[in-house]
C-alpha cells in the first residue's frame, strides 16, 4: 500500500518548482491531484505526466487572491475526488527591494499572494476537513520567515506570517483532526534560482554545511512525511529543510 492511497491532495502553485515536484511525489504515493497555478499550461503540463505514469491528476487554473477562485477549485476537487484531504499551501511570489528602495506596489502584491493568498486557500480547505472529520494543511514557509534576509522585509514579513498562522491553525483546528505544519525551505535549485549568476549560487551554495542546493524533491519528500499517517500525532511545526544554512 502506498503512502497516500485514497487520499486527495490540492496543490497550489504546482506548475513548476517545489510544487510541480510535490504534485509527482503525491501522485506517486497514491493520491489524486489537483495541481492549481495561475498558469494553464503549466498545470496540464504537470497532469500529464502523472497521468503518463499510471497516476490521477486534474489542472485547475486558480488565482489564491480570488475568493471566489479558491472556493471553486475546492469545490471542484470535492467533485472530482469526493474529499479534500490534503492542502499543500505553496503558491508564492518575490519582489525584491530593500527597505528604502521598496515601492508600495512590491509590498502589496507579495502580502497579497503570500499571506492573504495563504489565508484564502486553507479558510476554503478547513471547511472541507471539518465538514468530514479529518485533514492536513501544508503551508510553504521560508528560513526567511525565522531569520530575516537582505533585500526581502516583503517576503520575510510573509513568511513570518505563515509561520504564526499554522501555529494557530493547529490549535483551532486539532478538535476536527485536522493537522496543520509547514515547511521552511532554504535554498533550493528551481527554475527561478537557475537564472542567477554562478556566482551568487556559489554565495548560496557556501552557507549551506552541504555546500550544495536543495531540489525540489527535497522539499516535496518533507512534505510527503507531513501528509502521511506516518506524521499523525505532528502539528504546529515549522520543519526546516535547509542544509544547516542556519546553524
Amino acid at each position: 500500500m502506498k503512502r497516500l492511497d485514497n487520499k486527495t491532495a490540492v496543490i497550489t502553485g504546482a506548475g513548476r518548482g517545489i510544487g510541480r515536484a510535490t504534485a509527482i511525489r503525491f501522485a506517486q504515493e497514491g493520491a489524486a491531484v489537483v495541481a492549481a497555478d495561475l498558469n494553464e499550461e503549466d498545470t496540464a503540463q504537470v497532469v500529464r505526466e502523472i497521468e503518463s505514469a499510471g497516476g490521477r491528476a486534474a489542472a485547475k487554473t486558480v488565482n489564491v487572491t480570488d475568493r471566489e477562485s479558491v472556493q471553486e477549485m475546492i469545490r471542484e476537487a470535492k467533485e472530482l475526488y469526493g474529499r479534500v484531504d490534503i492542502l499543500v499551501n505553496n503558491a508564492g511570489i518575490t519582489a525584491d527591494a530593500q527597505l528604502l528602495k521598496m515601492e508600495e506596489s512590491q509590498w502589496d502584491r507579495v502580502i497579497d499572494v503570500n499571506l492573504k493568498g495563504v489565508f484564502n486557500v486553507a479558510q476554503a480547505a478547513a471547511e472541507e476537513m471539518k465538514e468530514q472529520n479529518g485533514g492536513v494543511i501544508l503551508n510553504a514557509s521560508s528560513v526567511v520567515g525565522t531569520y530575516g534576509n537582505f533585500g526581502q522585509t516583503n517576503y520575510a514579513a510573509t513568511k513570518w506570517g505563515v509561520n504564526g498562522m499554522t501555529k494557530t491553525w493547529a490549535k483551532e483546528l486539532g478538535r476536527y483532526n485536522v493537522r496543520v505544519n509547514a515547511v521552511a525551505p532554504g535554498f533550493v535549485l528551481t527554475p527561478m534560482t537557475e537564472k542567477m549568476p554562478e556566482k551568487v549560487l556559489g554565495i548560496m551554495k557556501d552557507k549551506s554545511v552541504f555546500k550544495d542546493l536543495a531540489v525540489p524533491e527535497d522539499i516535496a519528500n518533507a512534505y510527503l512525511f507531513l501528509a502521511s499517517d506516518e506524521a499523525r500525532f505532528i502539528t504546529g511545526e515549522i520543519l526546516s529543510v535547509d542544509g544547516g544554512v542556519v546553524l
